[in-house]
């Protein structure tokens, strides 16, 4: 082989060995990130005012449960603004969100701020807070409880098809999408809205400090706008988050200066890994052969409710 040959192989064996260490240092300097650095000093240790974002359909979302029940324990979170932007979702994972807010509001100030919705579920984990602010046009309110079906058994007779069901009750198949709701079909399926609405008046009644009959006169399943909240003793104040931290400061001793971090689903070691092992990725794919052009990607998703 010429010498000209013999630099070449030389200078690829001494890239590849660079590569090889690059990637294990990294690698090394996440582990330590995680162990021996701990997830008070990647948070960075301060003290600041926590924010709680609640968007979208409301679900039971382990993640965010967790995330938010640490904040009571979290020694530098010196109080949490609970930010709502949602129609509602489902009764259970309203309650769930209810409970861990309130864990939190046991140990230190909460505040809520609506945005443009927040009703129903949406509204019902607002109940924690001390204090709730909302816009003068948000839509809130709306407490009640919807069980819905649908029924096709009209379009399964006009094509021909006939559906059979074979239960251990004459309940077991109630509601069901290819039959009507019997009599005593419906009957149970108001027993369990009502009781669900129970609960959710007495969630309203305790949160806003209200008779539960006075909360039941309000609660026929309407939207109120902020305006009218506030005149029904829904709300507390017209505003938004700087509305928000003025009240903590006056009130709670929460000064202005305090940042405002987001909280994350993702724990503090995940996003440690996840950081770290993109920084190794990066250097992976530079020293990997790259296509000039397009690219196709599929790319999953799943819905949620």
């Amino acid at each position: 082989m010429s010498l000209e040959t013999d630099l070449l192989l030389d200078r690829r064996r001494l890239k590849r060995r660079l590569f090889f260490w690059r990637v294990l240092a990294l690698l090394a300097l996440v582990v330590v990130t995680v162990v021996a650095v701990g997830p008070s000093r990647l948070s960075g240790g301060k003290a600041h005012v926590a924010r709680v974002s609640i968007a979208g359909f409301i679900s039971e979302d382990r993640k965010q449960l967790d995330s938010i029940t640490k904040l009571a324990d979290d020694d530098t979170v010196r109080a949490v603004i609970v930010a709502i932007d949602s129609p509602g979702g489902a009764v259970s994972g309203g309650e769930a969100l209810y409970a861990a807010i309130s864990q939190v509001a046991a140990k230190k100030p909460v505040v809520a701020v609506m945005g443009g919705t927040a009703a129903s579920a949406g509204y019902m984990v607002a109940m924690p807070a001390a204090r709730i602010f909302a816009r003068n046009s948000t839509l809130t309110g709306s407490i009640g409880v919807l069980l819905q079906t649908g029924e096709i058994s009209g379009l399964l007779n006009t094509i021909g098809i006939t559906a059979e069901a074979i239960t251990s009750g004459p309940l077991k198949n109630q509601p069901s999408m290819t039959g009507p709701l019997s009599d005593a079909g419906r009957a149970v399926m108001q027993e369990l809205v009502a009781d669900m609405y129970d609960q959710f008046v007495g969630i309203v009644a305790k949160g806003r400090a209200m008779p539960q009959e006075r909360v039941r006169q309000l609660a026929d399943g309407r939207p109120y706008t902020g305006q009218q909240a506030l005149k029904l003793g829904l709300i507390d104040a017209i505003g938004g988050e700087p509305e928000a931290r003025a009240w903590l400061a006056e009130n709670k001793a929460i000064a202005l200066t305090l940042p405002t971090e987001d909280v994350s689903r993702r724990s503090l070691t995940d996003r440690a890994l996840e950081d770290g092992l993109g920084s190794v990725m990066k250097i992976v794919l530079s020293q990997a052969l790259k296509l000039d052009g397009a690219i196709a990607i599929w790319q999953p998703f799943s819905l949620s409710r």
